[in-house]
């Protein structure tokens, strides 16, 4: 649809019905919209195996709305299949691509998904594996589009790992090592976030 923001929930909607055909045509298009509908519909099947590696490439898209079509398509799977989702994020968490840690934690850190001590246990690794890939990209590329992705990423998603089970959350978010400058920024940005006000 034309305006300055993508329509969402119709792209939601069109994944539970796009066929195979439609999916490719969308995925083919030069119009972003249309590519990153094809993301969500690609997105929504993660539990076949045979779309992850299609979802890695759209997760490293140089477009940030094709890389969002992937990050809601499969938290639209996670409403009816979470385990596979969880799975899948804990592999795309420790990938050295800044780009794909960055999708496994936008994925999971979404508070419908989070709603038993096990769910959130996962989301709170899935944070740490990210901030280890961060952790061990060198200095020289921490600037990059990519690595600044995953930095933006992990500065709200660790306030929404730990609220949804805030004891063991502050325990791993404490022992985040702040003498990395980009861990700093990540604990800083986190602490100003209300929901971890809260807490703290």
């Amino acid at each position: 649809m034309p305006g300055p923001r993508a329509n969402t929930s119709l792209a939601i909607a069109l994944a539970a019905l796009a066929d195979s055909d439609l999916v490719e045509q969308l995925l083919s298009s030069d119009d972003e919209y249309r590519v990153m509908c094809g993301a969500i519909c690609v997105g929504a099947r993660v539990a076949d195996a045979d779309t992850h590696a299609r979802l890695q490439a759209l997760a490293v898209d140089e477009r940030w709305r094709v890389r969002e079509g992937v990050v809601i398509g499969m938290q639209e799977a996670a409403d009816t299949d979470l385990g596979i989702v969880q799975s899948v994020v804990r592999s795309w968490a420790s990938q050295p691509d800044p780009l794909i840690a960055r999708a496994a934690v936008a994925t999971i850190c979404e508070p419908r998904l989070l709603r038993s001590p096990a769910a959130a246990a996962i989301a709170i690794e899935v944070c740490g594996r990210a901030s280890t890939v961060l952790t061990n990209t060198p200095r020289a590329t921490r600037r990059s589009p990519a690595a600044r992705a995953l930095r933006q990423a992990l500065g709200y998603c660790w306030s929404v790992a730990v609220a949804a089970d805030p004891h063991p959350g502050l325990a791993a978010f404490n022992a985040l090592d702040i003498t990395d400058p980009d861990l700093e920024w990540i604990v800083r940005s986190n602490r100003g976030k209300k929901r971890l006000q809260r807490l703290l």
